[in-house]
């Protein structure tokens, strides 16, 4: 008979590009976005939460091939449903919400959702297939004034949050001015707009030499690799970088030299105007240019935006991994969208919105020494002295918890005190409950002060040891209020 070959153990290991969130972790993510909420929520806006899968069709952003039909997103096909797959963002799974629920919802809907989001892609350095946006969204609103509130509601978020005013800025630009550009520059071959657009997105990296380079015949770019350019004349490439360096030294310098670049265009003049009128809203509110500027070199996701667009940098300097000076960099970005919800109606349906990176912001506050800098206080632990008694500990933790503390009974194996202790410590407990059988005939329990007890092991003399007992004993009755008194010295 032939042996059964037995099956090898599962490998105790996180798939490749993602990562596991521990308590501390979960509970920085929650109290932030706690605070990112309260802003939202007291500019109006509500929440809404949306199924972590969508049909294919809904988010409608990959283009099928032969054997994955939805590369870039995970997906899956249901036996009687067609293809669906996990949301890839927020905003695709909004604009199906809308044009599904449009007859029962106010118009504007404004609305804000936070939740993880999923990518089928290459992970990295920084770079998960799992991780979280927040984001914030007026849909039905054609106004600028909206792309306007938006911006605002950034800033404000951001200072909540902790990043003080000066290290931040807020971008702005307009897709329509961009248009008005290349309809100055007379292309309309679909393929050269699209490269003009991929070097125009190149411009934080190469500079304005790189992108006349890579506007004219190519570059080569660090690696000693020749980059084909768009093969333009330097003259008719000209608006291009009149477009990128417009940025003066006042939004009103700004504007007048991107009316300029745009020329006679129609589109173009109206995008300017539209920056103009965001820049007096936004002034008329009191954010200035050391918080929200119009610059032109805002480029995001052309393709996608049809107006305004907008990102949050974060202007402080980090070291990288190799020890050099950088700035922080984008933490959240945005625009108007008109033609999404269009998808699914057939009508033009204006929307604008911003979404933010959790997980950069967080990485960006503690960069900040603003998060991560202590871990959150641990529960009371009660122990167990006699397992027999165990009704009598469930008791006491149970009169802790209607009191308003966090606590919990050592549920582990009793037998060795020193091990229940080593426990409480490993927790970040501020305090033990101690009863053994004398105590509780005497009507008494033991509170350690666990802090209090390792400040004094560390570095007290016996004299200031006998001075501050980190273990006192009180009457059985009297635990919850020694507990707070105990809580409240040591500030938790």
């Amino acid at each position: 008979m032939a042996k059964v070959k037995k099956q090898p153990r599962p490998k105790a290991e996180t798939p490749k590009g993602f990562r596991d969130y521990f308590g501390e972790d979960v509970a920085e993510r929650t109290e932030m976005l706690g605070q990112i909420a309260e802003v939202y929520h007291r500019y109006g806006f509500d929440a809404l939460e949306t199924s972590a899968v969508e049909t294919v069709e809904a988010l409608g952003k990959f283009l099928p091939d032969v054997d994955r039909p939805n590369e870039g997103v995970f997906a899956w096909q249901e036996d009687d449903s067609g293809w669906v797959a996990l949301r890839y963002d927020l905003t695709a799974p909004l604009a199906r919400v809308y044009a599904q629920h449009r007859n029962d919802l106010p118009t504007p809907y404004r609305r804000y959702a936070m939740g993880p989001v999923w990518r089928n892609e290459k992970p990295g350095p920084g770079r998960f297939r799992q991780f979280y946006q927040c984001d914030a969204d007026t849909v039905g609103a054609p106004s600028v004034a909206a792309d306007a509130e938006i911006c605002a509601m950034l800033s404000d978020t951001l200072e909540a949050v902790g990043i003080p005013r000066g290290d931040y800025i807020i971008r702005v630009n307009n897709r329509k001015v961009l248009n008005g550009v290349l309809e100055t520059m007379g292309l309309v071959d679909e393929d050269q707009r699209a490269a003009v657009l991929r070097t125009i997105d190149k411009f934080d990296k190469v500079g304005e030499a790189g992108v006349r380079e890579l506007l004219g015949k190519g570059r080569l770019d660090a690696s000693g690799a020749y980059i084909d350019g768009v093969g333009l004349e330097p003259d008719r490439a000209e608006p291009v970088i009149a477009f990128l360096t417009a940025k003066g030294n006042d939004n009103a310098a700004t504007l007048a030299q991107l009316k300029e670049a745009v020329g006679a265009s129609g589109i173009g003049q109206e995008g300017v105007d539209e920056l103009e009128t965001i820049a007096s809203l936004l002034d008329a509110q009191g954010y200035g240019a050391d918080r929200i500027v119009i610059d032109p070199s805002v480029v995001r996701g052309l393709g996608y935006y049809t107006g305004p667009v907008f990102e949050a940098e974060l202007t402080f300097e980090i070291l990288d991994d190799k020890g050099r000076k950088r700035q922080f960099g984008s933490v959240a970005g945005g625009g108007r969208y008109d033609d999404l919800v269009k998808r699914f109606t057939g009508q033009v349906v204006p929307a604008t919105g911003v979404s933010i990176g959790v997980d950069r912001l967080l990485a960006a506050l503690r960069e900040k020494g603003r998060k991560g800098a202590a871990p959150a206080a641990g529960p009371v632990v009660v122990t167990v002295m006699d397992r027999d008694r165990m009704a009598d500990y469930q008791a006491m933790v149970s009169e802790l918890r209607a009191a308003g503390l966090r606590a919990e009974v050592y549920l582990g194996n009793p037998k060795n005190f020193g091990n229940q202790l080593k426990y409480a410590d490993k927790r970040g407990s501020p305090a033990a409950v101690i009863q053994g059988g004398d105590e509780f005939d005497r009507g008494v329990v033991q509170i350690k002060d666990l802090i209090l007890g390792a400040k004094i092991a560390e570095n007290a003399s016996l004299e200031e040891w006998k001075s501050q007992p980190a273990q006192v004993e009180v009457a059985r009755a009297d635990l919850v209020s020694a507990l707070r008194e105990i809580l409240d010295r040591q500030g938790k």
